[in-house]
């Protein structure tokens, strides 16, 4: 096991590679998206994307939750765009299909059975032989505990996973069937957090926007998907989609994108989203970073999760069973 990097002390307190701590009581690993970001900023530099011509780093800092649970959108000094969504949520986070491409061994292939699933980047395969090209974007979901007064909801382990910037999903879709990318797991710090370093999705035709989460009650439970205590979905802003898919790497999303609307897509239609829409911030130049608050209630009955049988190439099978990537 590789060993987990020791901050240092300054006069401002611990840093990691001359950076503060977003986080001065956790570990160097458990500092979230936006710090891992800085970091492979310091490392890599920027990081050209093939086929979209940019710089895509993320240099927003994720939104803080504020005390009645809604997201705040926040940004730091170097972040210009002025594209950003609040939202406020309130009610227990819809139920919703984990879709015909969950890769949780509920129709066929399970990522969550491979050592490594439990990461924060996961814009390359468990095993680092491909990676995902896209607009890079930082998402964090905050887990609250309704049953319990809306406490931080430690310790629950999150499943997440959505398509590529061509609308395929790994594992499934034609030529991706060994590809593990844009899927990954992650345990709840002590304020209920958790992150993940990933690219902006595409839109393909029937289907908004969105990226697929499962909850499970801690990481041992993730090797059956009937464990999960809850499956929704995270739907992404119109006016950030807009900005990312004029980029020529998501050649398609736009035209798929002006065919729907939130509310009258498949899954987010009965509230248009209303407690599923992410915060966000950034810009497809400096990349993106989104949150959602999701509040689960472990005393009402999972009512999702059964993914239908799908295909083997994405997008297979109309809407109703996820729609159809985008044409090249």
């Amino acid at each position: 096991m590789s060993r987990i990097p020791e901050p240092t002390q300054t006069p401002e307190g611990p840093a990691y590679e001359g950076r503060l701590l977003d986080h001065p009581h956790e570990e160097v690993v458990d500092q979230g998206a936006p710090f891992d970001i800085r970091t492979l900023l310091s490392r890599r530099g920027v990081l050209g994307l093939a086929g979209l011509g940019v710089g895509a780093v993320v240099l927003a800092a994720c939104a803080p939750i504020s005390s009645n649970g809604s997201a705040a959108t926040t940004s730091d000094s170097s972040d210009t765009s002025d594209s950003s969504t609040t939202t406020t949520t309130s009610g227990e986070i819809p139920d919703e299909t984990a879709g015909p491409y969950p890769g949780d061994g509920s129709n066929g292939p399970d990522v969550l059975e491979e050592s490594g699933i439990v990461r924060k980047d996961i814009t390359t395969s468990i095993d680092g032989a491909a990676a995902a090209e896209g607009v890079l974007l930082a998402f964090e979901f905050q887990v609250l505990d309704a049953a319990n007064g809306d406490a931080p909801f430690e310790g629950v382990a999150v499943y997440a996973w959505h398509c590529t910037a061509q609308g395929e999903y790994s594992m499934y879709s034609s030529g991706l069937e060994d590809v593990t990318y844009l899927r990954g797991v992650q345990v709840a710090d002590a304020e209920g957090r958790v992150s993940f370093t990933s690219i902006y999705p595409g839109c393909y035709s029937g289907r908004w926007p969105h990226i697929h989460f499962e909850i499970y009650p801690d990481v041992d439970s993730i090797t059956d998907s009937s464990n999960a205590i809850a499956t929704s979905q995270m739907a992404m802003p119109e006016d950030s989609s807009n900005e990312v898919y004029a980029l020529s790497g998501y050649d398609g999303s736009a035209q798929n994108l002006s065919q729907i609307t939130l509310a009258s897509d498949n899954v987010f239609g009965d509230d248009s989203a209303a407690s599923q829409l992410a915060t966000i911030s950034g810009d497809p130049t400096g990349g993106y970073a989104a949150t959602l608050v999701v509040r689960v209630d472990t005393t009402t009955t999972p009512t999702a999760g059964s993914a239908p049988s799908g295909g083997a190439g994405g997008g297979q099978g109309g809407p109703d069973a996820g729609g159809q990537p985008p044409a090249n």
